[in-house]
């Protein structure tokens, strides 16, 4: 990654606690902080999702794309690639520009499961299959689900933002399909 690809400065970024005397605070583990973000040209369209890492994984970058898709559906995957990358039991900040997700994971999802995955008026919940695939990622790990203003200045999402069009521009620059299966940058 280029140095210059550093987006790890906020609050959260600062986790590790290192000692004076040089030892690492290490008993505790110290959470991975993500910062996740979706992007579509059409709305449906070309899609794409991207991961920015920092603390304990900084400057490990993940993006992908599809080739028609929604908006939402790759904020959902963003979130989802970026708690399948990491080991179960990690505790994680994850932060996303999406309220979709972040109040559909902290808020909604308990409902829609005791309703049969319908949402109060009854009707199926849009983007069940994803939804399915984060509750089960979410229950992998402890997470803090925090929602950060998209193109507001906040370096970790201007990063996620920048990887997720990345994804989308992999569609029109790689072999056919290969970007749907997400890539290391």
């Amino acid at each position: 990654m280029n140095k210059g690809n550093n987006a790890c400065h906020g609050k959260d970024a600062n986790i590790g606690d290192h000692r004076d005397d040089g030892s690492d605070k290490s008993s505790e583990q110290q959470p991975v902080v993500v910062y996740t973000d979706g992007a579509c040209r059409g709305n449906p369209g070309a899609g794409g999702w991207g991961v920015y890492f920092c603390g304990s994984e900084s400057g490990r970058e993940l993006y992908g794309g599809e080739a028609d898709t929604t908006n939402n559906r790759m904020e959902l995957r963003a979130a989802i690639e970026a708690l399948r990358a990491l080991r179960d039991g990690e505790k994680i900040i994850l932060h996303t520009d999406s309220q979709y997700v972040r109040k559909g994971i902290t808020e909604w999802m308990d409902k829609w499961k005791r309703n049969g995955w319908r949402t109060a008026a009854r009707k199926p919940v849009k983007n069940a299959d994803l939804w399915r695939e984060l509750d089960a990622q979410n229950a992998r790990h402890e997470i803090t689900w925090k929602w950060v203003r998209g193109h507001a200045g906040d370096a970790g999402n201007e990063r996620a933002d920048a990887l997720a069009n990345k994804g989308v521009d992999s569609l029109y620059h790689s072999d056919a399909g290969s970007a749907d299966r997400g890539r290391y940058s």
